[in-house]
């Protein structure tokens, strides 16, 4: 009865066998790859934008900044990647000022009940890092969303995010 609708010979079950094989192996290198950044965090690959901006402008006194890399428990490579270098930028370049304690770096893992509390405070979604400034006028946050795009250019991160710290520093929240 070879011929007859509905027969299905050896030969197309190894091609469908093979197709669900390469789907679902794609499946999981993307699921593999993507594992770890819980956010929308922009990765590389997207036009970079500028960071963020907080909402005041103010001259007034600063008493501390704290910059702080959140994640989760399990991080990408960027996402490690973020943490790393603002570690290294804020201990190689602000060593008086988070000595003083006018200046504050962190993990965090914002998974950590322990941790809620302050990710909730700056409003962290997933892996990213963010910027607070205590002043006269109170707190003012903001999410660095340009680092993503430096990560690849270690000398332009830390310039970058020194440059970032310092006007924050001084008062300067534009």
């Amino acid at each position: 009865m070879h011929g007859t609708h509905g027969e299905v010979n050896e030969g197309s079950v190894a091609i469908i066998n093979l197709k669900h094989s390469l789907i679902l192996g794609s499946f999981i290198v993307i699921l593999l790859l993507t594992a770890g950044c819980t956010d929308s965090s922009p990765h590389l690959g997207a036009a970079a934008p500028s960071a963020s901006q907080p909402a005041i402008s103010s001259n007034s006194t600063v008493e501390r900044v704290e910059v702080y890399h959140f994640h989760g428990n399990q991080q990408c490579t960027s996402c490690v990647a973020i943490g790393d270098l603002a570690e290294k930028t804020v201990k190689t370049n602000f060593k008086e000022d988070l000595a003083s304690g006018r200046l504050v770096f962190a993990h965090i893992n914002a998974e950590l009940p322990e941790n809620r509390a302050l990710a909730e405070k700056y409003g962290v979604t997933g892996s990213s890092l963010w910027i607070g400034v205590y002043n006269g006028n109170g707190f003012h946050k903001e999410q660095d969303t340009r680092v993503w795009y430096l990560i690849d250019d270690k000398d332009a991160y830390t310039s970058y995010l020194s440059g970032i710290i310092t006007k924050r520093l001084n008062g300067d929240l534009s």
